[in-house]
């Protein structure tokens, strides 16, 4: 038995479809025996798991296989995972995704974690399999990471596999009416990924440690037939496309969204400006007449010389970030920014040079929904990370110091403990904080279906003063007027 376990990552009743391990489970199914664990729909996973293994017979070598994002995740998986060892000790845990595979050597210091598989598991996890219950070697599995007593072995990350070479997702067994939401979209949305990995190498981005700057992508043969099958299936209208960057060709796009016109969805994807701005008037009609609503982008900062620093890549601009909002407007689309504030070396500066240029692009579309994050460092070669660490900055030595509130809260990039931010001028996150509720006043969001005119008139009204003098600090009339109307947030709560 292969328990297949998703610690908790969002707020109840937002939960995606668990894709990563829905991949692993593709690749189980028909050969071994296997079942989804979800933190996000089990009220306790740990005692869920305990039951479903306890009866396995050793000689079958059961696994507990967990995927793993810092966070909310890393705090659930920590606590989760010492419970079952201790319980079944005999059961081998094994660790993947992106925090895994940056920090493979903290969480194999925790007793209650076995292995890492780094990058791609598709294949690894197969390969572990095979080794643990034929008695192989462990060098034999791509990418896996284990104590050989005092020592730390890594093996090398083995080639990424084709897409178009995995099975399908096995929908049949896990219950989809829990993975199915009415938002924005449409009464019936779900996850989807169709592409794995990034060309580029955001020095702020995990990313790029699962990838190597790899891209590969599911065929628009392959996605139309995934598409036509959830929609006949499962009545699906929406789906929210979750790659890493989904428009990073565009013939790719084109072609899809021509398979997928008829079928009466609505979509929403992921890319770069830079990318998106090179797409012909003619691909930008193809998709919106196949139904894409929302482009979600990460702009980053509004200055060229942050996205320098950032090694953003390409030809990211912020010029091209204005350009990107003007002709979503055009095209009926609503665009989705998020930005990375507080970013060394002038992290006071960073700031306010960022809440302007936002003002800019409202003034452009002001239906653009805006992310903002304060800067966390990923252990990357790079110019933000040598001058956090210059600065003081420094990851935690163990999985319970990750688990900790204060981690939890700057793996979210939502953190005030931030060893290069002068106090003297205030906490990055409340800065923030505030900003985004004027904003957010000023401009409701258009994904808030609760909303109506004279709601959103007030809101407008209640926010107009502030706005116009950039009087940020301290809205608590507009907090008083968030639990009266219960407006959307989109950097808290997402559409």
């Amino acid at each position: 038995m292969i328990i297949l376990y998703n610690p908790i990552s969002t707020t109840p009743g937002k939960q995606p479809l668990p894709l990563s391990l829905l991949s692993l489970a593709a690749m189980l199914e028909g050969s071994e025996s296997w079942a989804l664990v979800d933190g996000n729909v089990v009220p306790d996973p740990a005692a869920d798991i305990i039951a479903r293994l306890s009866d396995v017979p050793r000689s079958l070598v059961p696994l507990l296989a967990v995927s793993v994002m810092p966070g909310p995740q890393l705090t659930q998986a920590v606590a989760v995972c010492r419970r079952v060892k201790a319980a079944l000790p005999h059961v081998p845990i094994v660790w993947g995704g992106y925090f895994p595979t940056q920090h493979a050597e903290t969480v194999l210091r925790a007793p209650y974690v076995d292995f890492v598989i780094r990058s791609q598991g598709e294949l690894a996890i197969l390969q572990l399999i095979k080794v643990l219950r034929s008695g192989g070697v462990l060098n034999s599995v791509g990418g896996l990471s284990w104590r050989a007593g005092a020592d730390l072995v890594n093996n090398p990350v083995q080639p990424l596999t084709d897409l178009d070479h995995l099975p399908d997702l096995p929908y049949h067994r896990v219950p989809m009416e829990r993975y199915i939401h009415n938002n924005y979209l449409g009464d019936r949305t779900i996850a989807h990924n169709s592409s794995f990995g990034c060309p580029f190498a955001c020095s702020f981005c995990a990313v790029v440690a699962m990838s190597n700057r790899r891209w590969l992508a599911q065929s628009p043969a392959r996605m139309e037939r995934v598409m036509r099958h959830v929609v006949t299936t499962y009545r699906v209208d929406a789906v929210q496309m979750h790659d890493m960057d989904f428009f990073i060709s565009e013939a790719r796009t084109a072609e899809f969204a021509e398979r997928i016109a008829g079928l009466g969805l609505r979509w929403w994807a992921l890319g770069r400006a830079d990318i998106l701005m090179q797409y012909s008037d003619a691909t930008w009609t193809k998709m919106a007449r196949s139904g894409l609503k929302m482009v979600f982008s990460g702009a980053e900062s509004g200055t060229d010389a942050a996205l320098a620093r950032m090694n953003k890549g390409g030809k990211a601009s912020a010029g091209l970030t204005l350009e990107l909002a003007a002709r979503l407007r055009r095209f009926g689309v609503v665009p989705e920014f998020s930005f990375v504030l507080g970013c060394p070396p002038d992290p006071a500066k960073d700031v306010e040079t960022t809440f302007d240029f936002i003002r800019r692009i409202k003034a452009i579309n002001p239906a653009t929904e805006i992310v903002l994050y304060t800067y966390t460092p990923v252990p990357l070669d790079g110019t933000l990370y040598t001058e956090a660490k210059r600065l003081g900055f420094a990851f935690p030595e163990t999985l319970d110091e990750w688990a900790s509130p204060e981690w939890e809260q700057l793996s979210m990039r939502r953190g005030d403990n931030i060893p290069w931010m002068d106090p003297a001028v205030g906490g990055v996150r409340r800065r923030v904080r505030d900003f985004e509720r004027v904003v957010n006043a000023f401009y409701p969001t258009v994904t808030d279906l609760r909303l109506t005119g004279w709601r959103r008139a007030a809101l407008k009204a209640a926010s107009g003063l502030r706005y116009r003098m950039k009087w940020y600090g301290a809205p608590y009339e507009l907090r008083a007027i968030n639990r009266l109307l219960h407006y959307q947030r989109p950097e808290t709560t997402g559409f």
